[in-house]
């Protein structure tokens, strides 16, 4: 929820006694507080770069959809063209590497697109689009491609920033930090919200540092389960977090399954068929067959053709289809009889590998197309007033002075064993599956008990 946290006079004070527990919350209070407070404070700016960087990446699609247009859009004609001649067209325009998908026209004013690899001054993780007027077989452009969703170098461009700050594995962390705290700070300020008496949570008629911390609470609360949704969605492929999952999914049989590529047996197979130039994706009996296999199983548009990676392997035909409802059917297609080999349907799909394609499609707002993305700006919107919010709360605690004053220490001799014991081996727990909320947690508190007593040295030093 929030970000920093909202600071009151009810902080613990050192000098005052420790109240009688009225309950586990009781105690627990003043160290939500404290770890709310510097939390909030120190992984503020990652969720703030996290916030703006989602804010933009949710309006790129639509803004794809103007900067792109002349690619991505044609005039409708009387009859499209069979896709081997799109895909000759493409390749006579670009000669240069060699074909690994191609993603026929999936309405009728939409291009083809056809994806090459191994092109010089295209990175190796994306490809070359090559946009065919399915009518005319015209090449419109070509243009840098990233991602099972298509992002053109616009979106590209913000999603890795995004995702990693444009600086490769090591920038990742910053992403997998922001979303491991997230869900952290949204529940200690949802906690502490409610915990605060009725009066205490009022905005209207309020001023100075109790308006704006009316602000941050209410529109924190409101915006929680949100927050709780893109952590728990962003976590799921983050680099250490997102692999411990995988890792749980697969142990519990719920990993995402895939179509069966190899071809099949026969005098055919493994001899690549009718030959065929790898480099323009045509292999045995063609793609026009191959693609007239796959709507005969009733795989509908938008479709995307891997041919054979070698001469082993089988045509597949699949789904890109993220939007609600989610097509993501695939078939495997012997090259060399047109025959479908493998089938696999999202149907079929475990439970928690469906769910996992949802949340990742919501969270990157393809799955409800428009309305999700205005939701996503909301979200981030939401986020970056919070993280403006809790820092004006802590300025205003300074009561004038340079800094704001920081959260008493004494929160964490007010808890009873009997919370802090389980709630030790909880964090420990998560701090295994997310590493990067175990490791700076832990830091936080070496630090935090080694300044506790030092300080308490000093105090003793200056009483003597």
């Amino acid at each position: 929820m929030s970000t920093v946290p909202p600071t009151t006079d009810e902080a613990p004070r050192p000098a005052a006694p420790a109240p009688e527990p009225r309950g586990p919350w009781a105690p627990l209070r003043p160290l939500v507080l404290r770890l709310h407070f510097y939390a909030g404070l120190l992984v503020a700016p990652f969720l703030l770069v996290a916030a703006l960087t989602g804010f933009l990446y949710a309006g790129a699609f639509q803004a794809e959809k103007l900067v792109y247009a002349h690619e991505m859009t044609v005039p409708v004609g009387d009859a499209k063209l069979p896709v081997s001649e799109q895909v000759a067209a493409a390749r006579k325009a670009h000669p240069e590497g060699t074909v690994t998908a191609v993603r026929p026209s999936p309405r009728d004013d939409a291009s083809t697109r056809v994806l090459l690899s191994g092109v010089e001054g295209v990175d190796a993780t994306h490809s070359l689009a090559v946009f065919v007027d399915p009518y005319t077989g015209e090449v419109r452009g070509a243009l840098e491609q990233y991602g099972s969703t298509g992002a053109l170098p616009l979106r590209t461009w913000i999603d890795e920033f995004h995702r990693d700050l444009r600086l490769g594995e090591n920038g990742r962390l910053y992403s997998e930090l922001a979303a491991s705290w997230l869900w952290v700070i949204a529940g200690g300020g949802v906690a502490l919200w409610f915990s605060r008496r009725r009066a205490l949570r009022k905005v209207r008629g309020t001023g100075g540092r109790r308006r704006t911390l009316g602000l941050h609470g209410t529109v924190g609360v409101w915006a929680a389960a949100g927050f709780f949704f893109l952590s728990a969605t962003g976590l799921t492929w983050s680099q250490y977090a997102g692999a411990h999952i995988d890792e749980l999914r697969t142990s519990l049989g719920q990993s995402t399954p895939a179509v069966s590529s190899a071809a099949g047996a026969g005098e055919h197979a493994g001899h690549d068929a009718a030959g065929g130039d790898g480099g323009d994706g045509e292999h045995g009996v063609g793609l026009d067959r191959i693609l007239a296999a796959a709507r005969a199983e009733d795989l509908g548009d938008p479709v995307e053709i891997v041919p054979p990676a070698d001469a082993g392997s089988a045509y597949v035909v699949r789904q890109v289809q993220r939007s609600w409802p989610t097509k993501q059917d695939a078939v495997a297609v012997d090259p060399a009889t047109g025959e479908v080999t493998d089938v696999l349907r999202f149907d079929d799909f475990p439970v928690l590998a469906k769910l996992t394609r949802w949340g990742i499609d919501l969270h990157t707002g393809v799955l409800f197309g428009l309305a999700n993305q205005i939701a996503l700006m909301g979200l981030a919107l939401a986020l970056i007033l919070l993280i403006v919010w809790g820092y004006r709360m802590w300025w205003q605690r300074g009561r004038g002075s340079a800094f704001g004053r920081p959260i008493p220490r004494g929160a964490w001799a007010q808890v009873p064993p009997y919370v802090m014991v389980p709630l030790m081996a909880v964090i420990a727990v998560l701090g295994y599956f997310l590493p990067l909320l175990g490791i700076p947690l832990a830091v936080f508190l070496a630090l935090d008990v080694v300044l506790g007593e030092l300080a308490h040295r000093r105090a003793r030093r200056t009483s003597v």
